[in-house]
């Protein structure tokens, strides 16, 4: 029947307007789309306590919405602003004590050379790097550049604060409007699409539990790998705690390699440099308390919730950082999820024709 009435030329007119339309609409939003994004974000984490703000005030739909934004705003918001501020006074720090010499890298890095076992420097010349000075000043400055490069562009972080609060703002004004009227827009979607309604609501579902799912894992098992990497390192006496935790912290979006890029070359430096009760209690703590966090909390807060399997989610995510940055977080696992249940509903359909 559809074939049939988009035979028309006015239909097929109609069906080009629509996609035109459609895509200039999506190409002047996508400057905003991360905004967008952790604003649909938002809305599905805090729609339950929504949810009894409206009951307990009495269907007053703006007033319920205003609380929970105030309630992201307090629990989300600040606390990653004070953050990321901590952060950058301790990436400039680093930044200026590298302009200044404070911190000579090719000191460090030949101290380093110089405690390497005989072995070592015997593997170093079978491989060619007899050279030990071209060497030494290659790391030294791979090492200088990296460190400016990172302190660097946290630095220009600041300079695009304005950039930062208009998206800011974008996301927290969607939020309310999805957290006052979201209802309404899920049912509007839910009529549009070809499908029948207990299929569409199915779908949706599984959308929701997928993001919720993969926000709560990821970032529960993040602040808790962050907060116990930070406080490892502060008790084990090596500088800057708070950057190393709050780098532990990011990297453990990384589903099952993550933090072990920050605590294992620190370990493998105690050990050379003669820490070895360090390197030891930095390896335990690194293998049984951090990284127990992820392989119990991360299955059972994103597995479970999304039915997928822990492989799906760790190459979904990847692959999302590798594609969307920080957003693939979350798009990387909906899309997995998206692709299960749409194959799921295909071959429910198949069956009933059957």
């Amino acid at each position: 029947m559809l074939g049939k009435a988009v035979q028309k030329p006015e239909d097929r007119f109609f069906l080009v307007l629509l996609a035109g339309v459609s895509i200039a609409l999506a190409l002047i939003i996508l400057p905003f789309f991360g905004a967008i994004l952790w604003a649909l974000v938002a809305a599905l984490l805090f729609g339950p306590l929504n949810d009894q703000l409206i009951r307990m005030t009495g269907g007053r739909r703006n007033a319920a919405a205003s609380l929970t934004l105030l309630v992201i705003v307090l629990l989300g918001v600040v606390p990653a602003i004070l953050l990321g501020m901590a952060l950058l006074r301790e990436a400039a720090g680093i930044y200026e004590r590298i302009q200044s010499g404070g911190i000579n890298v090719r000191q460090i890095v030949a101290h380093f050379q110089g405690l390497l076992p005989s072995w070592a420097v015997g593997l170093m010349e079978r491989m060619g790097l007899s050279d030990v000075n071209l060497v030494r000043e290659r790391m030294a400055g791979t090492i200088a550049g990296g460190f400016q490069t990172f302190a660097a562009k946290a630095i220009d972080l600041s300079q695009s604060a304005f950039g930062f609060l208009i998206a800011l703002g974008v996301m927290l004004y969607l939020s309310f409007f999805l957290l006052r009227d979201g209802e309404e827009m899920v049912e509007r979607i839910e009529q549009a699409i070809p499908l029948r309604p207990e299929l569409c609501r199915a779908f949706f579902a599984k959308i929701g539990a997928v993001i919720r799912a993969t926000i709560k894992g990821s970032f529960v098992v993040a602040i808790v790998q962050g907060m116990i990497g930070g406080i490892t390192f502060w008790a084990l006496g090596i500088g800057g705690a708070l950057l190393w935790g709050i780098a532990m912290g990011f990297f453990s979006l990384l589903p099952a390699i993550g933090t072990g890029l920050i605590w294992v070359p620190v370990a493998l430096y105690l050990f050379i440099t003669g820490a070895v009760w360090k390197g030891m209690a930095l390896v335990l703590c690194g293998l049984f308390v951090i990284g127990l966090v992820d392989n119990l909390l991360r299955p059972v807060l994103v597995g479970r919730d999304t039915q997928m399997p822990d492989y799906v989610v760790f190459i979904s995510t990847l692959g999302g950082l590798e594609l969307f940055g920080f957003n693939g977080i979350v798009v990387g696992p909906v899309i997995a999820a998206l692709f299960m249940a749409v194959w799921d509903i295909f071959t429910r359909s198949q069956q009933q024709t059957t």
